[in-house]
């Protein structure tokens, strides 16, 4: 096709997308496309045996690092295509044309003419038969947190720098000649312990072994003190690949400076070493109280973590923590193993967790740090009402609509959409298995569905919201909901117990469930929750309650912040007889 006559076609496309809906504006640009194919396979050295998984492929504008660490829900996010194959033999290709879906450009025909780094790679999937009757193909988590760019054993291919014109007829082959290389075990030290164990509960769910490992930080004076018993505090978060934030020696001297784009911090990562440095510190000092504390690992086969709750799609996660990991770690290191001496926190994910788990398991715990969380009432599920509104991705008037932001800063100032979120997902996976945020929400709350995958809450390409996934939701998983509900039963379980902090400029809007959660908690009688909801003025996600220090610095502060409230409900709800001295050496 002459170069003048596709650019016009391109205008006419263009052109079209203002008055055309979003299925005629596909179909305008592939028609602009003229069979630009991008085929992706791998040699039989890679795999003698076929696989099945999601090919991806991903284009760049710049050098800065390999394209499959360049994708994120962001304005500035590089390109990724994506093919589900079962069976992929080697050999066998993965053709990509104007028809796959992409993000942030939908359709490789609308991609600009131009020089790019292309790189491809498979994720992996692995057949698991459920106790349910359902079979489903997952990524297993191989050590490295559910990160597709980074699980071992994926192929991935050679960055190469090509031109791209899907204006004119062509095709590139490439070839996954890499494959990503196992992680490394951490090791025990004095302090830090590792634990992994195959839970019942989880392998009778997925029908194969499946496994629970925490990190332990062992207190000063563990061996000299044989009959010291310990209260636990569980710090809950995102997965991790050890201790985070414990340092026996000095920073590097020899470190070199890195600037923070996220914090606008010189030198953070020296910050970040002075601070983990600071913490041994402190937590060897003779007037520190001696606790436990743990870290869980509990990847599952679509994210990083369980959320620490019971899942139709997941499993009994929330069981196999509370009922099989944490009893085996107490036993291990000399845990009092007692509801009354036992402690959640954690930010984000964490603090929807801490605050989860002390409400489905209010016996279990004695008060939770619930710090950032993640939607706690999904009448502001970030800024979706799913119960009332009916498109997550916008909001309608009578003649125009626009789409709802996800990801603000502290000026208020947006550079990504609920749309671009949940359709970079769509891109990495199809069904849910994308690893990402609203991908997980929805295989942590919805019902499972006839195909064995996690029930969609709204259609992920359009963002039409299923109101009766919303119902089962609501009766599950909101929490404020649930609390409000029983709270005859509850309340006097939780008294106490609860503490939430926010920042009241949090990049995905998880404060605005923050203020409808306390409306209720303060509303509440016979009896009064007792506990606190604190704000920080114009702070960012993720501030933990911290009015002294940015959240740069608070971030790395989890384990000493909350020890004088923890130490005060000790003492104010230990039973008679309770151990308070046998630790405090």
């Amino acid at each position: 096709m002459p170069r003048h006559l596709y650019c016009l076609i391109v205008l006419i496309a263009v052109a079209m997308a203002g008055c055309a809906s979003p299925e005629q504006n596909g179909a305008a640009l592939q028609a602009a496309a003229s069979g630009l194919e991008i085929a992706v396979s791998f040699p039989e050295e890679r795999s003698a045996g076929p696989l099945d998984g999601r090919v991806l492929l991903l284009i760049s504008t710049n050098d800065e690092a390999e394209p499959r660490f360049q994708i994120r829900a962001r304005v500035g996010s590089m390109q990724v295509f994506g093919i589900d194959v079962e069976g992929m033999a080697p050999g066998e290709e993965a053709v990509f044309t104007a028809e796959v879906f992409g993000y942030p450009t939908e359709s490789l025909a609308a991609l600009p003419p131009g020089e790019y780094t292309v790189q491809a790679l498979l994720h992996k999937y692995e057949t698991f038969n459920l106790a349910a009757g359902h079979t489903v193909k997952l990524p297993m988590d191989r050590g490295e947190g559910q990160q597709w760019n980074r699980a071992p054993g994926n192929l991935y291919s050679t960055p190469q720098k090509v031109r791209l014109d899907p204006g004119q007829a062509g095709r590139l082959a490439i070839t996954l000649d890499q494959e990503i290389p196992p992680i490394t075990e951490p090791e025990d030290t004095k302090y830090v312990k590792h634990v992994k164990i195959q839970s019942d509960l989880l392998t009778e769910f997925w029908g194969r072994p499946m496994h629970l490992g925490a990190h332990v930080l062992l207190p000063e004076g563990f061996e000299e003190h044989p009959e010291a018993r310990y209260p636990l505090m569980i710090f809950h978060g995102h997965f991790p690949s050890d201790f985070g934030g414990f340092r026996t020696e000095p920073p590097d001297p020899d470190l070199e400076c890195v600037y923070s784009q996220r914090f606008h911090v010189a030198c953070y990562n020296r910050i970040v070493q002075q601070e983990a440095y600071d913490f041994y510190q402190t937590w060897i000092s003779d007037d520190f109280p001696r606790f436990l504390i743990i870290e869980i690992q509990h990847p599952t086969p679509y994210y990083d973590d369980s959320y620490a709750v019971n899942s139709a799609s997941m499993g009994p996660y929330g069981d196999a923590i509370t009922h099989e990991l944490i009893p085996y770690i107490e036993e291990q290191f000399r845990g009092i193993g007692e509801g009354w001496s036992r402690f959640l926190y954690g930010g984000s994910t964490g603090g929807w967790e801490a605050l989860a788990v002390q409400v489905f398991y209010p016996d279990d715990y004695n008060g939770t740090f619930a710090a950032c969380p993640d939607p706690i009432d999904f009448r502001a599920y970030t800024l979706v009402n799913i119960y009332e509104h009916d498109n997550a991705y916008y909001e309608d008037g009578p003649f125009r609509r626009i789409k709802r932001p996800v990801h603000r800063n502290y000026l208020g100032e947006v550079d990504a959409t609920i749309e671009d979120y949940n359709h970079m997902e769509l891109a990495l996976a199809s069904k849910g298995r994308s690893g990402d945020q609203f991908d997980i929400w929805q295989a942590v709350y919805s019902p499972i569905g006839d195909d064995g995958y996690p029930k969609p809450i709204w259609d992920k390409r359009t963002g039409e919201i299923d109101h009766e996934v919303a119902a089962y939701w609501k009766e599950n998983y909101d929490l404020r909901y649930i609390m409000e509900r029983d709270w005859a039963t509850l309340g006097p379980k939780l008294e106490g117990k609860i503490h939430i902090y926010c920042g009241d400029m949090d990049n995905y809007y998880l404060n605005n469930a923050v203020y409808l959660t306390e409306a209720f908690l303060e509303s509440t009688t016979n009896p009064y929750y007792g506990g606190e909801v604190d704000y920080g003025d114009r702070a960012e996600h993720c501030w933990n309650g911290d009015h002294e220090n940015g959240n740069h610095i608070s971030r790395l502060r989890y384990n000493t912040m909350y020890v004088p409230k923890i130490l005060k409900r000790i003492e104010d709800s230990a039973p008679a007889g309770a151990d308070l001295t046998s630790w405090r050496y």
